[in-house]
């Protein structure tokens, strides 16, 4: 996760009227590449807000709120981390009619609460390292950012319902917004959900050039996965059958994930779910069952005495949409700006757990 800041946006990415996506004068809420460009350009404007912070732009020289004046939004709340008083998520609140918020037929939000990745800045790195750590270590949900973040996700849907809320994060912050959106989902609110680059804590078998190689490490490391499952379950049974039954609940909530295939830290979700469908082909879908719902890191720590720990980055159903052009490197294949760009071919895949 530490590369996360190798893919951080160059500051001169802050100027929204020469690399935002100034081209959506007329946006259609409807058109799915408009909803991921404006989510883009939102959470690209929680990482200005802080840079404007340290840098003590204000006034006419902050650059941040272009990227939400531009699209009809306006800052409502800004939450800052108790740790390094960084901004590291803002609630946004649309100035559009609230007869067209919440509306199916529109698609528009009333509130997108958007969160930020690693920066690299002196002021945040080694706050947003920890944090990077943290996410590693299936820890997040025990550090106080995320508490903040959750606290006021569950006001802003208690305030607003959760049709008039969105949620959207770029790496670290993608982990935040996954994680706040599951918390949610367990307790009976879907909301629609943008993680951009969010991080996929396992061995990254996508990079594998030869396609039999990395069917056949995927398949192994299912059976193993399996295997340790139904060991476990042997003594075990009733923390397995939560978890299970937790994982059932998710399937209903169908977040957007937006991911580079040159992006390591990302790249997975692509094998994650394409190995799914595979192995239903193949007649071996109740092993995939078994094994997609666990991590083989938590389930290695529960063969060794630990409690079974519900893994961040697994998900039972997802809109992937995957990035088709060639980036030239990893900074590019990472970066945010990809998601606004009007020349990004996207390939968008419905997976839904059964």
């Amino acid at each position: 996760m530490s590369r996360v800041t190798q893919g951080v946006m160059p500051a001169k990415l802050g100027i929204f009227n020469l690399f935002g996506p100034t081209h959506l004068t007329a946006v259609d809420w409807n058109n799915k590449d408009h909803r991921r460009s404006i989510a883009a350009s939102l959470v690209q404007g929680v990482y200005i807000l802080e840079l404007d912070r340290q840098q003590n732009r204000q006034g006419p020289q902050a650059l941040a709120p272009a990227w939400w004046d531009f699209f009809n939004f306006q800052l409502n709340h800004v939450l800052v981390d108790k740790v390094d008083n960084s901004i590291f998520g803002t609630i946004f609140e649309s100035q559009f009619p609230a007869s067209n918020c919440g509306n199916s037929e529109t698609n528009t939000p009333k509130y997108v609460i958007a969160f930020r990745g690693t920066l690299t800045e002196p002021d945040t790195l080694l706050r947003d390292l920890k944090l990077d750590l943290g996410c590693i270590r299936n820890k997040l949900q025990l550090d106080t950012r995320f508490e903040i973040a959750m606290k006021f996700v569950k006001e802003m849907v208690d305030i607003a319902g959760a049709t008039n809320v969105w949620l959207a994060g770029h790496s670290l912050g993608s982990a935040i917004a996954l994680l706040a959106g599951k918390n949610m989902t367990k307790v009976g609110y879907n909301l629609e959900t943008y993680l951009f680059n969010p991080p996929f804590f396992s061995i990254p078998i996508e990079g594998v050039k030869n396609q039999k190689v990395k069917d056949s490490i995927r398949f192994a490391n299912s059976v193993v996965k399996a295997g340790l499952v139904v060991a476990t379950k042997a003594c075990k049974y009733n923390k397995l059958r939560e978890d299970d039954e937790s994982f059932d609940v998710l399937s209903a909530w169908f977040p957007y994930l937006f991911v580079n295939p040159n992006d390591p830290i990302c790249s997975e979700y692509i094998g994650y779910f394409e190995h799914r469908k595979k192995m239903e082909e193949i007649g071996a879908g109740k092993v995939e069952r078994l094994a997609t719902k666990n991590s083989m890191r938590n389930l290695f720590l529960n063969a060794l005495g630990r409690d079974l720990e519900e893994a961040l980055h697994l998900l039972p159903s997802a809109y992937l949409s995957t990035n088709l052009d060639q980036s030239p490197n990893f900074r590019r294949a990472h970066g945010l700006e990809q998601w606004w760009s009007p020349d990004t071919q996207c390939q968008l895949i419905l997976y839904q757990f059964q």
